[in-house]
């Protein structure tokens, strides 16, 4: 058993341990200081780097959106010099009107479609650029390419290839001994028509962060799975799609609030809106059309905020629980 010693008052022993003590003691308010000046350092250089980019946020962003919130709730024209406030007239004029299902459809088939078209496509496009031959930096440059190109002049050269008249494919449809169908004219077809561009320019984009995600999967446990004797389909299955649920995660959620906030393109190549009218392109034509409706235009543009706000918290919430980060 160890002996406990005992100072006594005055000794030699009580005085260094009366003096340890008080050094301790003087010692913590300095380090808590030192430590509180240390953090409104970072604080302040925290403030000068993120300021900057908070206030161009909030001029650039959130200024906007309270504006159109505000507008949304008046009868109002652009130009004009007087408004209406109307309160909720407009949302309720929106969703009672025979053209809110008819938007809201379109507006929803569009989406499915475009992200599954791009996501299964730019998957299958990941696969064959994976494997190891010659020319995949090629390829994988060309099949990349189209979604930086704007898509104006992407809009414009597929017109050309879709024109009944004089188009290459009414020519190849001619050729063949068939009647090219009025891709422009027919509302249901010019709607076909814009996802098959939509998807063809976005596919690119699915395409290379699938084959990032590919690239990063474990090659020591697929080798493994190979030898055990997996199929590439049961691999496949089995082990890279699993894997790669953070990355099909990603791109659900900026594939599908890309394709609701599509404008470029549906303006292009179906000025009218003729069977393409989602909601952001109604929302425009209501405003600079014929129409010419700002306060109209702004609730709908309202009612496509909260949709993609809704859409973004419910994957959040459900589809993130799905996902298996490794």
């Amino acid at each position: 058993m160890t002996p406990q010693l005992t100072a006594k008052p005055g000794s030699s022993l009580a005085q260094t341990a009366t003096g340890r003590a008080k050094d301790q003691a003087g010692a913590l308010p300095r380090k808590r200081n030192r430590w509180s000046r240390r953090k409104r350092q970072d604080f302040f250089v925290f403030l000068a780097l993120a300021l900057p980019n908070l206030l161009l946020i909030a001029v650039f962003t959130y200024v906007p959106l309270f504006n159109n919130l505000y507008y949304s709730t008046l009868n109002w024209t652009l130009g004009s010099a007087s408004a209406t406030v109307v309160g909720l007239e407009n949302y309720v004029t929106f969703f009672t009107s025979a053209d809110a299902g008819r938007v809201l459809g379109t507006t929803a088939v569009f989406t499915a479609a475009t992200v599954g078209g791009s996501m299964a496509l730019g998957m299958l496009v990941a696969l064959a650029l994976n494997s190891k031959v010659r020319g995949t930096t090629f390829a994988r440059s060309a099949v990349f390419a189209p979604y930086v190109l704007s898509g104006v002049g992407v809009g414009l050269v597929w017109l050309f290839i879709f024109d009944p008249g004089y188009g290459v494919l009414a020519w190849i449809l001619r050729g063949l001994g068939q009647q090219s169908p009025q891709w422009i004219n027919d509302p249901e077809l010019s709607l076909v028509m814009v996802i098959i561009v939509y998807v063809w320019k976005n596919l690119g984009y699915c395409a290379v962060v699938f084959l990032a995600g590919l690239q990063s999967l474990p090659q020591d446990v697929m080798e493994a799975a190979s030898l055990d004797g997996a199929s590439s389909f049961r691999r496949f299955v089995s082990m890279s799609l699993p894997l790669l649920s953070p990355t099909t995660f990603f791109l659900l959620i900026t594939t599908m609030l890309s394709s609701l906030q599509a404008f470029d393109l549906i303006r292009i190549m179906t000025p009218l809106g003729s069977g393409t009218s989602t909601l952001i392109y109604e929302a425009y034509l209501q405003a600079f059309g014929a129409y010419n409706r700002a306060g109209y235009s702004a609730a709908i543009s309202v009612v496509l905020f909260v949709i993609l706000l809704v859409i973004t918290v419910l994957q959040l919430r459900f589809v993130e629980k799905k996902v298996h980060y490794s």
